[in-house]
């Protein structure tokens, strides 16, 4: 698995001339900036804390220390004033996204107590100290005219309001992060005509990052034929401990099934892969129909634990259901069913792999004499989303050949679903279900969707801007 820890560079920012005119005025903004560091650790960030930066000199080597270091974020905390000529060298040469923290030590000054001091020099600077706001205007000026993006909390330093948006910062960074660093394997090909979900891989490695590794099927069934006997009785215990097994499974099929599982993890350690999309329809070819129809539960397997497997080659959702894995929201393969319109909900699922770790009870394992639309039977997994909040992301691809993060909040509801062993749930929206599909149609995604445990806009949509491509809520 790619590495997560997410390195931030954190520097405090005001001007040197302050120090020597107001008494304690520089040790009290470092112990503020010592405290953002302590407090961006709690968030799970590894901080590289380059101090107070009181000077354009100090500004360029805090820019060379970043690269040195290899940061993934620049947190510049607007302790009081500062020039824009000390941030611009510095964001220049780290080369990352940037948070600026305007944060007051109280949410007022007590005007009282501040003109009870003995002199002016004095009220200068306290004042000084609540100066966070003062020169952000200016730094924003120059950035934006240097085409360099920047992010901006606002709000008092002890806060937990605050620390909870910056947190939202810190895990859409991390998501970045995982999604430059994700292995993405493709093995197979589109399911012929579905052109929605057709795409650029080149433009997918250009805006997430992500390497991209083809995968022959015939490699699959060739590491099948290795596995043992033990192994495969050893799998199918595990299936027997992680699935609701239904009494007409046969023995065989979970054998079958057994053994494409543990292919698929050897298929997955001798790639370094981090998520895969697959389909084939085959082609005569009696061992990769034998492979390829008794894939679901390995898929399902690898999907729980951090490896999400997007079924009908779907690469788009596969990027989707990876960011809603990255937030620890689990991210399933799905897309619409019907409409509820007595109940007001959406019904939503999708055939092969179900991501097990969100489901509301145990996942039913059902044997199907068919695979709809596809070539094969087997086993194939049943189960609804957790009952509660949820969110839908898709990655949607433009007319400009960019891409966007189109999201919806709603709930996982409680209701009866059908039983043909697929994933499937009652979603419902507060804009209501006719209004939730037309406006979620109206934004031109792929029949496929991602959907994860909790409500994930507001990090979705600093995932959006730390990577400079649209976010869309339609809910």
């Amino acid at each position: 698995m790619p590495e997560t820890e997410l390195r931030v560079g954190l520097c405090g920012i005001g001007l040197d001339a302050y120090w020597l005119q107001f008494e304690g005025l520089r040790a009290r903004l470092e112990s503020y900036v010592g405290e953002a560091a302590a407090r961006l650790e709690k968030c799970g960030a590894s901080v590289e804390n380059l101090g107070l930066v009181d000077t354009p000199q100090r500004g360029r080597e805090a820019g060379h220390a970043c690269r040195r270091v290899d940061v993934d974020l620049l947190v510049i905390y607007v302790t009081t004033y500062a020039l824009s000529s000390t941030v611009l060298p510095m964001v220049q040469r780290a080369r990352v996204p940037v948070l600026i923290l305007n944060l007051q030590p109280e949410a007022a000054i007590d005007y009282e107590a501040f003109n009870r001091l003995p002199n002016r020099t004095a009220m200068t600077g306290e004042w000084l100290a609540f100066c966070s706001a003062c020169p952000v205007p200016e730094i924003a000026n120059v950035l934006s005219r240097a085409g360099i993006a920047f992010h901006q909390v606002t709000g008092v330093l002890q806060d937990d309001a605050v620390w909870a948006e910056i947190g939202e910062w810190i895990d859409a960074a991390r998501v970045k992060k995982a999604l430059a660093e994700n292995r993405l394997g493709l093995m197979g090909h589109y399911y012929s005509g579905m052109l929605d979900i057709q795409t650029d891989l080149t433009q997918v490695a250009i805006t997430f990052g992500c390497q991209i590794e083809h995968i022959e099927v015939d490699e699959l069934s060739a590491l099948r034929e290795q596995v043992g006997n033990d192994q495969i009785a050893a799998r199918v215990s595990e299936f027997i401990n992680c699935f609701d097994v239904e009494p007409d499974c046969s023995h065989e099929e979970q054998v079958r099934a057994a053994r494409t599982s543990l292919a698929l993890d050897q298929l997955v350690a001798a790639h370094d892969l981090h998520s895969l999309a697959y389909y084939y329809t085959g082609g005569g070819v009696p061992a990769n129909e034998d492979t390829m129809s008794s894939i679901i539960l390995g898929t399902s397997l690898l999907t729980a634990r951090g490896i999400p497997v997007a079924g009908e080659y779907e690469v788009k959702n596969l990027l989707a259901m990876k960011i809603m894995d990255c937030l620890g929201a689990g991210g399933s393969f799905t897309e619409y069913y019907a409409l509820d319109l007595t109940a007001d909900t959406v019904l939503m699922g999708h055939d092969g792999p179900g991501h097990i770790a969100i489901a509301e009870s145990k996942t039913k394992v059902r044997p199907l004499a068919v695979y709809h639309g596809k070539v094969g039977r087997g086993l194939s997994v049943e189960m609804s989303v957790k009952h509660g909040p949820v969110t839908l992301l898709s990655v949607v691809e433009e007319a400009s050949r960019g891409f966007r993060l189109l999201a919806a909040e709603g709930e996982s509801v409680e209701g009866e679903v059908l039983r043909i062993g697929n994933t499937n749930s009652h979603y419902r929206f507060s804009i209501g279900a006719k209004s939730f599909v037309e406006a979620w149609n109206a934004q031109g995604p792929a029949h496929h969707c991602a959907v994860g445990v909790g409500h994930l806009a507001a990090k979705l949509s600093k995932l959006a801007r730390l990577m400079k491509i649209p976010f869309v809520q339609v809910c």
